[in-house]
């Protein structure tokens, strides 16, 4: 059975982020590496656009693991995370028994026959479970209510589940869990303590730099400088959307692809639409493009 991968040292972690294009800093860096080594989930809280969803995708690709993603939303319940039985297959398979048996059924056999894995649909936390050894990206967990933040605590603990037709399952090897949260609601203080906690912030101005340098090939040293200097002004701005890294990113290729080596106002008012996304902020920023650009 595969083992997790050892990493000695968070600056060994870090390096290994870098090779997959995610610049994590000291902090963060530190924060994955204690809950690879501790066993521990991680629970990521910060702005949209920080780098929380990147952070788990780039720990599957940098320790070769794979990575399983449940997305929470509104109403997300037990059978949508864990798993469901296939109805309409299982009801095939009790009519075949019909037909080979001519109608005489013994029902104990056919009720044991119905909830084997054949049958079984794994959902993404089934599928963590399963999977020896992975990265679990439980996704904006804030967005899911009261109901299943309780029903996660469990599977958190134990890194099993009981399915009543089926039986426990169990992971041979706990998956390495990472939750977000964009802030939209306070989640439990019962959840957090099961978790090592970590606040990603925007980067900086140099590592703002150094992250589109790394991921849009070619863009020039001024124009990432540009970029850069432009969306950390736009994030200190009455914004109904801060742009994040993903934006800014967008923006640098936005920029690329037209051919343009500077950011000036011309290009800036005609590429916005990569940067902001609601009408109410393209308004407010064109209105006082200079300033954004100074």
């Amino acid at each position: 059975m595969p083992a997790v991968p050892t990493v000695d040292s968070p600056d060994e972690l870090a390096g290994l982020l870098e090779n997959t294009g995610y610049l994590a800093d000291a902090g963060v860096a530190t924060a994955a590496f204690l809950a690879l080594r501790m066993g521990r989930p991680l629970f990521c809280e910060g702005e949209p656009g920080t780098g929380k969803t990147s952070l788990a995708v780039s720990l599957a690709e940098a320790l070769g693991l794979p990575l399983i993603r449940l997305q929470c939303h509104e109403g997300i319940d037990a059978g949508q995370a864990l798993y469901e039985w296939d109805f309409p297959r299982q009801l095939l398979h009790l009519r075949a028994l019909e037909a080979v048996e001519g109608g005489r059924l013994d029902v104990d056999t056919a009720e044991q026959s119905l909830y084997t894995e054949r049958f079984l649909l794994a959902r993404p936390l089934l599928r963590a479970l399963t999977t020896a050894p992975c990265v679990l990206l439980v996704d904006e967990i804030d967005r899911a209510d009261d109901e299943f933040e309780a029903f996660l605590l469990q599977l958190l603990d134990e890194n099993a589940v009981t399915i009543p037709e089926y039986g426990e399952v169990r992971a041979a090897v706990p998956p390495l869990v990472v939750l977000t949260s964009n802030r939209v609601r306070e989640v439990h203080d019962a959840l957090k303590r099961r978790c090592l906690y970590h606040w990603l912030e925007h980067p900086g101005l140099e590592r703002e730099i150094a992250i589109l340098r790394g991921r849009v090939p070619g863009l020039g040293e001024r124009l990432a400088r540009q970029v850069a200097e432009a969306v950390g002004r736009l994030r200190t701005r009455e914004l109904l959307k801060p742009p994040g890294v993903a934006e800014a990113l967008d923006w640098a290729r936005a920029l690329a692809t037209l051919g343009r080596d500077t950011l000036d106002a011309e290009s800036a008012a005609t590429t916005l639409g990569t940067v902001l996304k609601y009408s109410e902020d393209l308004d407010r920023v064109r209105a006082d493009l200079d300033t954004l650009l100074t």
